[in-house]
């Protein structure tokens, strides 16, 4: 018996160090190997304060103006680029880092789950660095050198700044979170007043307010291709937003994927590496041709060269151009092609997501106009209205603007003109660059020269000065506390007027019925819990998989 322990024994501690030594191997003999830099001495600049909130090296500077936006201009070899923007960038890089660990958290609450979703990361993205070009890899290489600490425990610094640029297509393949439901457009010809190419597209994507606090338009001077701007934030060397000096433009929007069997290309990085080597339609179309991405995507690209826009559908297995018979173009997160007229991941997306519903008022908005110029393009951007002007509660996915986009812009390519919004979402001043005058003059606007076309900006959005401003911001917050309380069946301390306060912050939006009737039942009211949740289904709900789990919880909570 004794020898049989003894094997027993032996056999599972050999179990044990097995599993220890597979997992020390994905944690440790699965990092990505640096790439080589051959101007190591670059680590030895320093950053030179200027004043308050404006930092220089040589002729790389960073400040923030005005109106809360961070500017940014950076010049030189991958490396160099890399490294300066880690020093200008030092403090965000730990302010963005931890918006996006918080949220990870909040997203996946339990540690056990996170920890195996961190070891299933690094075995499936353990060939990701093969996916990037060389010359993203050494800018992220660079700036890692400034990346916090902090964070370590989750990977190295290099490490995991490559992996976070493909958590969105990680996270998009895994859950579809919501995290991302962009619209964009685009006119010229006699759909524009002055017949030139114009661009509007909102940037619906959340990761908390914090995360989108500190927005960045960094202007590039790179050695080879395109200089260019793009709207970005500290770490993240993709493009989600962006437009070069050949006036192309960029933008991503997400479409329902299935789950990749193998690392790609993140999206951001194809995107980016069009921006700064196309100059055209067909150029841009051969550079997404040629990669491989994790996720499906449609990429608008709007070209001053070819005076229009098209769409590039970009699944896991093809690549299709779609052109406009008409003088503008559409896109929500749904693909529009003949192509994927026949794709079940397509044909789901349109009938059950809010896709197809923003579509359609975008439609709207457009017809409204007889021509679009960019205070037109503004305004529809910050239109919170459902299909036929109904009123369908303020955050609502269905509407244009769902008070969570981190950033809007409008493009005028052919005047090499954009315009990015200040915070809160797109509700902020719309603050006009000359591209042309930057990339011209940006070296020399290293001091207190302010950069942007102060005639040109678009002022904020009245709603900012409304009651209902301050009755969105009133619903987020008790919000919060509510789905605390249900998380943690936990009484709110005030909770006799809770309902009626809560419901006059947001009437019209199915989700304060839905939260009110969850916490409800958490405390055993059933009738009360069964009735809120009616109410919610007769709002405006944001896509069929939340009136069908509603209908089933009220199944559920309706049985005796």
């Amino acid at each position: 018996m004794m020898r049989l322990f003894k094997i027993i024994g032996s056999v599972l501690l050999g179990f044990v160090l097995l599993i220890v030594v597979v997992l020390g191997y994905i944690k440790w003999g699965m990092a990505p190997e640096h790439p080589e830099a051959k101007n190591e001495a670059t680590l030895d600049l320093q950053r030179e304060k200027v004043g308050e909130n404006h930092f220089r090296i040589g002729n790389n500077w960073l400040r923030k103006n005005q109106y809360g936006i961070w500017e940014e201009y950076v010049e030189g070899d991958p490396f160099t680029r890399g490294v300066i923007l880690g020093k200008l960038n030092k403090e965000m890089l730990y302010t963005q880092e931890k918006a996006f660990v918080d949220q990870i958290h909040q997203l996946i609450p339990n540690d056990n789950y996170l920890s195996f979703l961190a070891l299933f990361t690094r075995v499936f993205n353990r060939n990701l660095e093969e996916n990037f070009p060389e010359e993203n890899k050494l800018e992220i290489y660079g700036e890692s050198f400034s990346a916090p600490h902090e964070f370590d425990y989750i990977s190295p610094a290099y490490d995991r700044m490559l992996n976070y640029h493909a958590a969105h297509d990680i996270g998009h393949a895994l859950q579809n979170f919501a995290l991302v439901g962009c619209t964009s457009f685009s006119a010229w010809d006699g759909k524009s007043s002055d017949s030139s190419l114009i661009i509007g597209r909102n940037f619906d994507f959340s990761l908390g307010d914090k995360f989108g606090e500190d927005k960045i338009v960094l202007f590039c001077k790179p050695e080879d291709g395109h200089r260019f701007a793009m709207v970005t934030w500290a770490g993240f060397m993709g493009c989600v937003s962006g437009m070069n000096e050949k006036g192309l433009t960029v933008t991503l929007n997400a479409a329902k994927s299935d789950f990749p069997n193998a690392s790609a290309t993140p999206i951001a990085i194809l995107a980016r590496e069009i921006l700064q080597y196309a100059g055209t339609i067909d150029e841009a179309f051969a550079i997404a041709k040629k990669r491989k991405t994790f996720v499906c995507e449609t990429l608008m690209i709007g070209s001053a060269a070819d005076h229009r826009t098209a769409l590039i559908e970009k699944s896991i297995t093809k690549t299709v151009l779609v052109q406009s018979d008409t003088n503008f173009i559409l896109c929500a997160n749904h693909y529009q092609s003949d192509s994927f007229r026949t794709d079940k991941n397509n044909i789901e997306n349109i009938a059950t997501s809010a896709s197809m519903y923003r579509f359609i008022r975008l439609q709207e908005l457009m017809q409204q106009h007889e021509q679009l110029d960019y205070t037109h393009v503004a305004e529809i951007l910050r239109d919170q209205k459902g299909q036929q002007e109904k009123n369908i509660g303020m955050g609502n996915e269905k509407a244009l603007n769902q008070l969570l986009s981190h950033h809007a812009v409008i493009f005028q390519p052919e005047q090499l003109r954009m315009w990015v919004t200040a915070n809160p979402y797109q509700l902020g001043a719309f603050v006009c660059y000359d591209l042309r005058k930057i990339f011209e003059e940006a070296p020399a606007k290293r001091n207190n020269d302010e950069i942007y076309e102060q005639t040109l900006n678009i002022a904020p959005d009245s709603f900012l000065y409304s009651g209902n401003w301050k009755n969105y911001n009133r619903f987020k917050a008790i919000k919060k506390e509510i789905r605390r309380a249900v998380l943690q069946e936990k009484p709110l301390p005030q909770e006799q007027n809770l309902t009626a306060n809560f419901i006059a912050t947001n009437p019209e939006f199915w989700e304060t019925y839905y939260w009110l009737a969850e916490y409800e039942q958490m405390r055993g009211r059933k009738s009360n819990a069964v009735a809120l949740l009616k109410t919610a289904l007769t709002k405006e709900v944001n896509d069929r998989h939340e009136v069908e789990k509603m209908e089933k919880q009220l199944q559920q909570w309706s049985r005796p």
